[in-house]
């Protein structure tokens, strides 16, 4: 197991390079100068050249991404071109508040999509088979942009249930400990203010956890159906056993290795494709602050954002990986 971690591990270290290569050469190939958003277009080409050669805009493209590579290997992710300020303190906030949203989208996704999947299965071609997949559908089908603002319309401007954006009250604000408002809120005992956080984390998470809801239903229907006519499972039912038993603990726990791969998947997808999500509710998470890098052509910014969602990335399929040995001991890592 451990050789096998290693192993992934040093994989990872070729992919990171290749990704830093790509979106090197991606962002120096968009149209614009940064000097330009920073100081304005009245700016004196003086005051500009001067800005390019302080930042290092005007050396040799390769130059410019070797110099970047070692700061990087070093630990240094550089500073924001736009603020100043050292990104690998600006961007921690950013990267727990997305993790939060995370986390809530997808434990609703997992919460509901896999309990309506193995009801569909459980009930196959009943009609509560039918309206499952048909919401699922829909889910899959529906646009993340329109959910959201249909919610805000719905929950917080007609039936005024809970807040339309941000993640706490602006006048009531938490001291922040962990990053994590729902954690600090624990901490410090605040549970007013947990409550306050929970309001705030409701629609967001919804409107993120809808299209990963849908998919883990239908993978989770569709392997259901596979495992329940095996020979065990027919077995488990000549035994007497009810048929709870049956589908749960033992259907499910061999079913679960596709799903499991799904909601890894989903979970780093979410962590890079929250963008709209994050805009659309004022969401101060790291989608909305690689998005806004991106808009004043903050170099730095981007490409550690994206590095660093990339590493994330990588190491949740890692960690699936390394579940699968939980749920079938069979499979072995060598």
């Amino acid at each position: 197991m451990n050789s096998y971690i290693l192993k992934r591990l040093l994989v990872l270290i070729p992919v990171l390079l290749g990704m830093t290569l790509i979106v090197f050469s991606i962002i120096h190939a968009i149209p614009g100068d940064p000097a330009d958003t920073i100081l304005g277009e009245k700016a004196t080409e003086q005051s500009k050249q001067a800005l390019r050669d302080q930042l290092g805009l005007d050396k040799p493209w390769l130059q410019q991404y070797f110099s970047y590579l070692g700061d990087l290997l070093s630990g240094d992710l550089g500073n924001s071109i736009r603020t100043r300020a050292p990104i690998s303190e600006e961007i921690v906030p950013y990267l727990a508040a997305t993790f939060e949203l995370t986390m809530a989208s997808m434990l609703f996704a997992v919460l509901f999509g896999v309990n309506a999947g193995i009801i569909s299965a459980w009930k196959h071609n009943s009609w509560f088979d039918y309206v499952c997949m048909l919401i699922a559908l829909l889910g899959v089908s529906m646009p993340v942009f329109w959910l959201g603002l249909m919610e805000q319309w719905i929950f917080a401007n007609e039936l005024h249930w809970l807040p339309s954006s941000g993640r706490m009250n602006a006048r009531d604000p938490m001291e922040a400990v962990t990053g994590f408002y729902v954690l600090d809120a624990i901490i410090q005992g605040q549970f007013a203010q947990l409550w306050t956080v929970f309001k705030h984390l409701v629609l967001p998470a919804i409107a993120l956890g809808t299209i990963p809801m849908a998919v883990i239903a239908r993978m989770t229907r569709s392997s259901m159906l596979e495992v329940m006519q095996l020979d065990y499972v027919r077995t488990a039912r000549a035994k007497g056993l009810s048929q709870f038993a049956v589908v749960y603990r033992h259907a499910l726990k061999n079913s679960f290795i596709p799903v499991l791969t799904v909601i890894g998947i989903q979970t780093g997808a979410l962590l890079g494709g929250a963008v709209l999500t994050e805009t659309i509710f004022a969401w101060p998470g790291v989608g909305r602050y690689i998005f806004e890098a991106i808009s004043n052509r903050d170099y730095p910014v981007i490409q550690s954002g994206i590095l660093i969602v990339a590493i994330i990335f990588v190491l949740i399929n890692l960690l699936v990986d390394l579940l699968y040995v939980v749920f079938d001991p069979r499979i072995q890592y060598k």
